[in-house]
């Protein structure tokens, strides 16, 4: 769970932060945008918020942090919310959309690689929905 140091110091939102993945042991560095930080800056000044370690602390004082099922339940409403499918929409599928976007717009697949933290990019390629038509096209506008 994302600690508050990692993101937070001296009364600001940090416009990028790193974070240890616990799936890899590695350091993953992500950058925080402007509406994010905030939407961080306001919830900093929450009461639940005050001395707390995590930055989405648990409701009872033996859960310092909430858990990944209650985080997924909590994705599950805030797209029910908006009016969407929660069915098309998880905490997975929110990792891959920026990715995504930023492939279709520059189509540069080490970028994606390198924001998702993948080592080997037979795994990075699934992720932004690459396909035949795109692969066909940048191929089409290089030229030899």
């Amino acid at each position: 769970m994302l600690k508050v140091a990692y993101i937070y110091a001296s009364g600001q939102v940090k416009e990028r932060a790193s974070i240890i993945q616990s799936k890899t042991q590695r350091p993953e560095r992500f950058e925080i945008t402007e509406g994010t930080r905030k939407s961080i800056l306001r919830w900093m000044k929450e009461p639940l918020m005050v001395g707390s370690e995590y930055l989405w602390p648990g409701r009872f004082h033996e859960r310092l942090h909430i858990s990944t099922r209650q985080y997924a339940r909590l994705v599950r409403e805030w797209v029910k919310s908006i009016g969407l499918d929660p069915t098309s929409f998880g905490t997975h599928s929110m990792r891959r959309t920026k990715v995504a976007h930023i492939y279709r717009k520059t189509g540069n697949l080490r970028a994606v690689q390198l924001l998702l933290g993948h080592t080997k990019m037979v795994s990075t390629v699934r992720y932004p929905g690459v396909e035949l038509e795109d692969a066909l096209a940048i191929s089409e506008a290089v030229e030899i």
